[in-house]
């Protein structure tokens, strides 16, 4: 897919990149690509064959398999010929596989797609080219760009530069980080937090993951024009969206409150969909309104949550209560 009128809107000033197109592309770096799956099966063939294309061949898969079955043994081998392939089991809960994976991961850059993403043929060439060119850099971060007749589940940042606690929310998603080696190498994921952790926190694990690393004085870029395809959310604001949408909120209330995040700051995360619920009400769209509800409700009740809970019955209480009561 061709990328170049998407990326005209988006500014990289203050990009680290270097734009000469005859930097030489030699596999002295490995990636290593931590894939987390489960359910999916055409979703890989898609993934994997975009790594099949990839101009830079220095780099690795760890597929962290959570299906109970052995669905992906023949797919795996399939493209076992192609690259090199490591097959790992793991319990379900993404942060939990990515735990178990980064055990193996053995690349100076380590990357962490989703199961339904796919990447460009240059990307990681692109990536390799941006740490080569700044030693000093512990990470990287792109965008998500999703295709037609699909939502992005964010709203992405349009100027490149360094993340901070500020504009974090807006310049990572798990799919679009890039790590070195140096710095995942001590670092694991909460575990209790993001899908599948078996907890009320449905999302946050990346965020609180780049949050950690920033304390830490490590250094980590954003560059707009790095994107990475992800097939998105579509379909109707069903029960199913808005309970996810809802248990994401509560990740996200939840990192905020984990690090201590100012008051104003807060305010800025509860408001804004509180006020998509408002504007989705005027409009008459009481779908899009509960749907923003949703997300209102959830981060309220992960913020308000007692820090030493892993599950709050008392915030879902909220949530199912508030949700009632939305006109």
């Amino acid at each position: 897919m061709n990328l170049t009128s998407g990326l005209e809107a988006w500014d990289s000033t203050g990009s680290l990149w270097p734009f000469d197109n005859a930097f030489p592309v030699t596999p002295i770096m490995l990636v290593s690509i931590l894939l987390a799956t489960l359910g999916r099966t055409r979703e890989l063939r898609q993934f994997f064959d975009s790594l099949s294309a990839q101009t830079w061949t220095g780099f690795e898969v760890v597929v962290i398999d959570q299906n109970s079955d052995d669905r992906l043994v023949h797919l795996l081998a399939k493209y076992s010929g192609r690259f090199p392939l490591r097959h790992l089991r793991s319990p379900r809960g993404h942060s939990r596989a990515f735990n178990v994976g980064l055990a193996y991961a053995t690349g100076d850059i380590v990357a962490f797609p989703d199961d339904d993403c796919w990447y460009d043929p240059d990307l990681l060439a692109r990536v390799v080219r941006f740490f080569e060119s700044n030693p000093n850099c512990s990470g990287l971060t792109g965008r998500e760009v999703v295709v037609e007749g699909f939502t992005s589940g964010g709203r992405w940042s349009r100027r490149a530069g360094p993340i901070t606690r500020e504009n974090v929310w807006r310049r990572a998603i798990t799919f679009s980080m890039f790590l070195r080696q140096s710095l995942v190498r001590d670092m694991r994921f909460d575990e209790s937090l993001g899908v599948g952790a078996g907890t009320a926190w449905g999302a946050g694990e990346e965020t609180d993951y780049l949050l950690r690393a920033v304390e830490q004085g490590h250094s980590i870029h954003y560059d707009p024009s790095l994107v990475i395809w992800h097939q998105g959310r579509s379909g109707p604001y069903d029960a199913n969206i808005l309970s996810k949408a809802r248990a994401y909120g509560m990740g996200v209330g939840r990192v905020l409150r984990k690090h201590h995040y100012p008051i104003h700051s807060v305010a800025y995360h509860l408001l804004r969909p509180l006020g998509g619920t408002l504007l989705s009400l005027g409009a008459g769209r009481i779908d899009k309104a509960r749907y923003h509800w949703s997300i209102f409700a959830g981060r309220t009740g992960g913020w308000i949550a007692p820090r030493e809970a892993s599950v709050s019955k008392a915030a879902s209480r909220l949530i199912s209560g508030s949700e009632a009561n939305l006109p």
